[in-house]
């Protein structure tokens, strides 16, 4: 990253919680892309067998939490990943008791927790939720080991439910307002998306991680930025390769899902124990939640401006390096929230650091970038987890959404949330 002079960013208005929990390069292969925008589309996976049995009924009923949260409950990726966090922090609970206790169902106790959490969120899904978990325990014999189960994962599951009353999800009423001046981000008519969003009660992390803010607007590091996204960023840009713009829009496809989407096809053929996949994807979902919940923060409390404001009014910005340009527009549409930091850094790093600790940095995935309609239209293969950060990086600098500085220091709070929640998620 270029060399900054920054002011240390600690907490927002709202102190974080601790949560009630017991703490016990371009490397890829393309084959097809298209123009995407990141939205909580009607995605669909691969089918999920609720039935499965051993470790493979923790990837069944992930799958089955990609379709509630977001194909049934058409949920923003950002807020989807505290629902996926609440459940496999449930499912991880039920499983850790299942096995301290003996004698019992892990099977039954994990498709119990997750129906739970998932059925309290989301009623309208009730029905499907339901059949699943018939289909859940229809595989597991009947008699006292399935009745323990079930009452573990019941419990698990009103644990969670109960530790997340009046963590701030609910007050919707938080609105966004900033000064008109150089640098500071300015909401459509609609207001600032999901404001609400940094305010609420962490999973895990009970301390924010420190960030050393946006560059400043007469820095150096500042034009450099500015100068990289107004050249390569533009949707008219004759400078952006095509390999640059495939990447751009192969990654505005809804993150959270396409890694979860890839981990669970890979975690089909390399299979893990069921304590082992519950705990992998418990660390994944409650630091990326709790990444985004900071980032949420970060962008209400700072408001950094996008690109597309920073290029219109360059000619105020006070640095004789940056200079305005009329019509310039992003090659992917912006969403109603500021640059610092980057949510899709939020959504990428930490799934990327618990995986790396957990399987090694040479875990291949295969990605898919999906059509609002839920079909594929790209994928990319990647020999490791830091060819999937590199061009992640890179497509949000490339799509004019970000400054480097947003995605540079967003994946350093991915990485860093995602190191303690590794440490205290046991």
């Amino acid at each position: 990253m270029n060399n900054k002079t920054k002011t240390d960013v600690g907490v927002g208005r709202k102190a974080s919680v601790t949560l009630r929990r017991r703490v016990v390069g371009c490397a890829s292969t393309l084959v097809l892309a298209l123009p995407l925008a990141v939205s909580a589309s009607p995605v669909t996976t691969a089918s999920a067998d609720p039935a499965a049995t051993g470790p493979s009924v923790v990837v069944a009923w992930q799958r089955i939490a990609l379709r509630t949260i977001f194909a049934e409950g058409a949920t923003p990726p950002q807020v989807g990943t505290l629902y996926l966090g609440f459940t496999s922090l449930a499912v991880h609970d039920a499983v850790q008791t299942s096995l301290e206790r003996g004698n019992t169902s892990d099977q039954a106790a994990i498709a119990t927790a997750a129906h739970d959490v998932l059925s309290e969120y989301f009623p309208a899904s009730r029905a499907n939720l339901d059949a699943d978990l018939t289909s859940s325990l229809a595989a597991v014999p009947n008699g006292p080991r399935e009745t323990k189960g079930i009452r573990i994962g019941r419990a698990a599951a009103a644990e969670m439910i109960a530790s997340r009353v009046d963590d701030g999800r609910s007050d919707t009423t938080i609105a966004y307002a900033k000064p008109d001046l150089p640098g500071i981000w300015q909401p459509p008519a609609t207001g600032m998306a999901t404001a609400w969003l940094g305010f609420v009660k962490p999973l895990v992390i009970n301390r924010p991680i420190p960030v050393d803010g946006p560059d400043p607007l007469a820095s150096a590091a500042y034009a450099t930025d500015y100068n990289e996204v107004r050249r390569l960023g533009s949707s008219a840009s004759p400078d952006r390769t095509q390999e640059q713009t495939d990447i751009a829009r192969f990654f505005a496809s809804n993150p959270p899902f396409m890694y979860r989407d890839a981990l669970c096809r890979y975690l089909d053929t390399h299979t893990l124990s069921v304590a082992r996949s519950a705990r992998l994807f418990a660390r994944i979902d409650a630091a990326v939640a709790d990444a985004m919940i900071r980032t949420f923060q970060l962008k209400f409390d700072i408001g950094f401006w996008r690109p597309f404001q920073a290029v219109a009014e360059a000619a105020d910005d006070n640095n004789p390096d940056t200079t305005p340009e009329s019509g310039w527009a992003p090659l992917i549409p912006n969403p109603a929230y500021s640059d610092y930091t980057s949510g899709h850094a939020a959504a990428t790093a930490p799934f990327a650091e618990v995986v790396r600790r957990t399987l090694g940095d040479d875990t291949s995935l295969v990605l898919l970038s999906r059509a609002p309609d839920g079909s594929v239209v790209a994928t990319r293969s990647y020999p490791s987890l830091s060819a999937i950060e590199n061009d992640a990086l890179n497509a949000r600098v490339w799509g004019g959404l970000h400054f480097r500085d947003a995605m540079d220091d967003g994946y350093q709070l991915g990485h860093t949330t995602a190191t303690r929640v590794h440490q205290q998620l046991q």
